[in-house]
């Protein structure tokens, strides 16, 4: 799906630093209702810190972010949730000592009722509804994504920022998620997608971006001239 009208969330020659040493160099992506946009590339090529810019949880340095056309360049993480923007961060980011039941009754603060909160989660992911009462801590990697994306779901989002869905995943158990990932994009929520794997996100994604070094030097469709583009920026080949 290409992006017609305004973009829900727009990166502009976003700059991005650490303590001094530039992480991001410029970089811009686009993100629009109903696509998914895979952000790909090597470890350590500023992946992760691209989301974090646009979920506000790391101020940029220099450039512009967008949320549905309005300028929030350095707005709040907090501010920024409750303008539509869900992170789901690597790791999942689930409470482990908590029951399944009472990771989803935390998001409450939504404003829906625990019932329809778990009607939700158990609609999408049905084998939660059979660990509601299992500490989320012993679930599987797969089922502890499952209920992190469930969480999240709770919001309501228009933008869905996920980081490394597939990490520590059995290739089948990805491939699952990512089909509920496809189907999020379907209801018109804006996905943004980074990965170090990119095969399974390529199935589903609209839209690639190669991130090397802190700049994007290849976006567009994930055709196969994407494979070559990403082998030699993986080995380190690209200029």
């Amino acid at each position: 799906m290409s992006v017609t009208g305004t973009p829900l969330l727009e990166l502009r020659d976003v700059r991005a630093a650490y303590d001094g040493i530039g992480v991001l160099h410029g970089v811009d992506l686009t993100v629009g209702a109903g696509q998914v946009v895979a952000l790909l590339g090597p470890n350590g090529a500023g992946k992760t810190t691209a989301l974090k810019v646009a979920a506000g949880v790391h101020p940029p340095s220099g450039g512009r972010l967008l949320l549905g056309g309005r300028d929030v360049t350095g707005a709040r993480a907090g501010d920024l949730a409750r303008s539509g923007v869900c992170l789901i961060p690597e790791g999942r980011g689930v409470f482990p000592n908590l029951s399944v039941r009472d990771n989803l009754w935390m998001m409450t603060f939504t404003g829906r009722s625990r019932e329809e909160i778990e009607d939700a989660a158990y609609a999408r992911f049905p084998v939660l509804g059979f660990r509601r009462a299992q500490a989320a801590g012993t679930l599987s990697g797969g089922e502890q994504q499952m209920l992190a994306l469930a969480r999240g779901l709770t919001t309501d989002p228009a933008v869905l920022l996920l980081d490394e869905l597939s990490m520590g995943l059995a290739p089948l158990i990805v491939t699952g998620l990512y089909e509920q990932v496809a189907d999020i994009a379907r209801q018109g929520v804006g996905v943004l997608v980074v990965e170090q794997f990119a095969a399974a996100v390529l199935k589903i994604a609209d839209h690639a971006a190669v991130l090397a070094r802190g700049r994007i030097p290849w976006q567009g469709h994930p055709d196969s001239s994407l494979h070559t583009e990403l082998s030699a920026y993986y080995l380190g080949s690209a200029p």
